[in-house]
């Protein structure tokens, strides 16, 4: 199990030392095999906001931006990503910076220069770039209050420390970060807290009656063939969701854990999968064939594509959903 140490001090409300958390979890019968710091150089970045947007006059795909960076004047950058837009922040690597993941994975020395005649003074960047992940279809967009020019460790910690835990069969209530937290709080004889969710949260998802095999939830049909090995299934039906890119605070939590952002909806369900220890999985309604979901044992030399777009073989003693 890998465990976030960024992660775990949402629960405390506090600063955690991660070897104390290590040794402490080992003596709670979780050895901890190893301590990973999760560190990226970015040093010379700030929190570039972007004021205009234009496109460029001699590239179709290309646009340039002025950005403010805390300084009296604005910064001409030439920006490819389609994602730009006036109004946010993003990561600025201003001339003379270096970032950790340029060309070929190369730490990068940002340079002044001239794209198609255009004069370009730093790089707006992306998840990648910054060594966040690997996400490099746009540009990475903060979230924070923090006023442009902020040195950007300053204004979103990146700095983390992946923990893998052993758990043990025994111990399945640790296979989530509420778990891990509840019993370090035992050990630090503290109290945890669980975080707080943003937005409104007094209304609850209506439950259809409860049912033995089969139901439908909002024009689904679902079916339960095997009862044995999946005794029980909820879903929820949600219309009208936006489909995007997760926030840089969740990218970077999944990152910690060694998963890879996809989209927002992906992601939420990773992220209540790895902080509840809750499986989920979000579905495409207008993908399912007739409309329908079956939990069911997994056919003799059955594949699947799963979303990192690896054939994965299956056998008849697991249980699948299709």
């Amino acid at each position: 199990m890998n465990v976030s140490r960024r992660w775990l001090e949402a629960f405390f409300r506090r600063s955690l030392e991660p070897q104390d958390v290590s040794e402490r979890l080992t003596m709670l019968g979780a050895p901890v095999d190893a301590v990973e710091p999760l560190h990226t150089d970015l040093g010379d970045l700030v929190v570039g906001l972007v004021e205009e947007v234009r496109p460029h006059p001699n590239a179709d795909r290309l646009r340039v931006c002025s950005v403010n960076d805390g300084g009296a004047e604005r910064r001409n950058v030439v920006c490819g990503a389609p994602n730009v837009t006036a109004g946010r922040k993003y990561p600025y690597a201003p001339v003379g910076a270096t970032v950790p993941h340029g060309k070929g994975g190369a730490p990068m020395k940002i340079e002044r220069a001239k794209l198609r005649g255009e004069v370009s003074e730093g790089m707006l960047c992306s998840a990648r770039e910054l060594g966040l992940g690997q996400d490099h279809d746009g540009i990475l967009e903060l979230e924070t209050d923090a006023a442009p020019g902020t040195r950007l460790l300053d204004a979103v910690p990146f700095d983390d420390h992946r923990l893998v835990v052993d758990v043990g069969p025994n111990r399945p209530d640790l296979l989530g970060h509420k778990g891990v937290a509840r019993e370090l709080s035992a050990s630090y004889r503290s109290p945890f807290r669980l975080p707080a969710i943003p937005g409104a949260t007094g209304s609850d998802i209506p439950l259809s009656r409860r049912v033995a095999t089969s139901g439908e939830v909002g024009g689904v049909h679902i079916t339960i063939d095997d009862p044995e090995g999946c005794p029980r299934f909820h879903a929820a039906v949600i219309r009208g969701a936006r489909v995007g890119p997760s926030p840089a605070w969740l990218r970077q939590r999944l990152e910690a854990v060694g998963v890879r952002s996809i989209s927002n909806v992906v992601d939420a369900t990773n992220y209540v999968m790895f902080e509840l220890n809750q499986p989920m999985h979000a579905y495409d309604v207008a993908t399912l064939r007739e409309g329908s979901l079956v939990v069911r044992r997994a056919r003799e030399g059955e594949r699947l594509v799963t979303l990192d777009q690896v054939e994965r073989q299956l056998t008849p003693g697991m249980v699948a959903i299709a």
